[in-house]
């Protein structure tokens, strides 16, 4: 392997780990992240905020809260250095009565002199000691002797003691002479301000928010075959504009289904009066092994005529209302047990379920009856909890292989040891469950059940 081949392995390897790393660190960044617009949308506006807010923050203690403070020091402690100047060439004032006033009078400060000892222990020193410290370089700069300063003890004062030759000049000083004590007032109108405009930001949000939660919801209820009555397009223009073209999308599929409802009404009743003839017709003839042969083909064509439109009609027309489906499923066990088949029903949690209580409990049927007609004990089970309602369907018979579980529910599929190859049926039994299942904004599948044989789970959202 040459040198320009090796080399290029490691710049491969090295780019495959900073890949690598890349994808971790957006994994993890998104987990952080929250998922919903509302909470995204408000982060977007707080986080530069915050940053804005931090930046001007820092710019003003650094620049001029600091800058501030150090002048003002600094000129309390030249205001103290010239009393120390004037009490070493004026040494007359024995009592320095004219200094304490000239002190007080001219300067702001109040001077006292102790007798000559030792320095008080330093004290505690703030959690902010901006001020202690900026004095205390500005005292061993201009002054350059020993000292003590307490910038703790009286809110409003500042108490200097700086070691004369034969005394101990005291000094006290107003806070706000020293240090630059209004720069509380711009963090509380800043942080002030910020909470005004965040509350501001989530009401406006919430505002902006709620047409497209509104519009999720109708659409999710349209999925379901529900209808959202009170639902109209607002909000800013975009969403309003999705929401328009919900409407369209709604009326569209709404009018293909009353037309394909409409058009299979008129051939359902042309068919039907065909057959009707042919009943008339053959009764008119008399009763012969032939003519009964005839009679059986005429009924298994109308069955499967109903089956078939049926199955393209869907459930259309229907509109969902709350239903009991503890009582639904003990109507679906008489029927089983009239037919000769043991049958048991379980019901779990709050039974009243908003659906197409015709058209859902056709599903089941079909299930039912399924299950029926290749088994000797059915086991039907319901459950209800916040988010969806689960029936199941149990049987002890020979069941449908794994491979095949997905293509029963193909329209007019029939296998030939299907479960879903009725005596004379067309093989939609299946079909027709899903497409009302689905309807609802679920779906049907098929498992293996404990009692041997198939298990068939409905599931719906609630």
């Amino acid at each position: 392997m040459s040198t320009l081949d090796t080399g290029l392995t490691l710049i491969r390897s090295a780019a495959g780990r900073v890949s690598a790393s890349n994808r971790w660190m957006g994994n993890a960044f998104k987990s952080w992240m929250p998922t919903g617009l509302y909470a995204r949308a408000l982060l977007i506006m707080i986080v530069p905020m915050v940053v804005l807010q931090s930046v001007v923050a820092f710019v003003f203690m650094e620049r001029h809260w600091n800058t501030v403070t150090r002048r003002l020091s600094a000129a309390v402690v030249a205001d103290v250095a010239t009393l120390i100047d004037v009490y070493k060439v004026y040494p007359q004032d024995k009592d320095r009565a004219q200094l304490r006033r000239i002190a007080q009078q001219r300067l702001g400060l109040v001077v006292d002199f102790l007798p000559v000892g030792d320095l008080p222990p330093p004290g505690p020193k703030p959690f902010f000691s901006l001020l202690d410290q900026t004095l205390s370089v500005q005292l061993g700069r201009q002054i350059a002797r020993p000292f003590w300063i307490d910038t703790v003890g009286r809110s409003n004062l500042v108490e200097i003691r700086i070691q004369l030759d034969d005394a101990v000049m005291r000094v006290f000083a107003q806070r706000s002479a020293a240090y630059a004590s209004n720069s509380e007032i711009f963090i509380f109108w800043m942080l002030g301000t910020s909470s005004i405009l965040l509350i501001v930001m989530v009401l406006f949000l919430r505002n902006q928010i709620k047409p497209i939660l509104r519009l999720a919801d109708a659409a999710e209820s349209f999925g379901k075959g529900r209808e959202a009555p009170n639902f109209r397009p607002r909000g800013a223009r975009e969403v309003r504009r999705a929401a328009h073209a919900f409407l369209e999308m709604k009326a569209r599929i709404e009018r293909s289904i009353e037309q394909r409802t409409a058009m299979l009404a008129g051939v359902s009743h042309d068919l039907r009066t065909i057959l009707t003839r042919f009943k008339l017709e053959l009764a008119l003839i008399g009763d012969s092994p032939e003519v009964d042969g005839m009679r059986k083909d005429v009924d298994e064509m109308a069955g499967m005529l109903e089956a078939y439109l049926a199955f393209a009609r869907g459930d259309s027309g229907e509109h969902a209302q709350p239903t009991d489906m503890s009582l639904a499923l003990e109507e679906l066990r008489s029927d089983a047990e009239r037919n000769g088949h043991a049958a048991t029903v379980t019901f779990h949690g709050l039974p009243v379920v908003t659906v197409k209580p015709a058209s859902f409990k056709r599903c089941l049927a079909n299930l039912v009856s399924n299950a029926a007609r290749h088994a000797n004990a059915i086991a039907i089970t319901g459950h209800r909890d916040h988010r969806y309602l689960t029936v199941t369907i149990d049987d002890d018979g020979p069941g449908i292989p794994v491979e095949m579980r997905e293509e029963v529910f193909k329209p007019f599929l029939r296998l030939d040891d299907a479960r879903n190859q009725d005596e004379g049926g067309t093989g939609l039994g299946l079909a027709i469950a899903r497409d009302i299942a689905r309807s609802h904004g679920g779906d049907i599948t098929l498992g293996d059940s404990p009692m041997g044989g198939l298990r068939a789970a409905v599931r719906i959202p609630v």
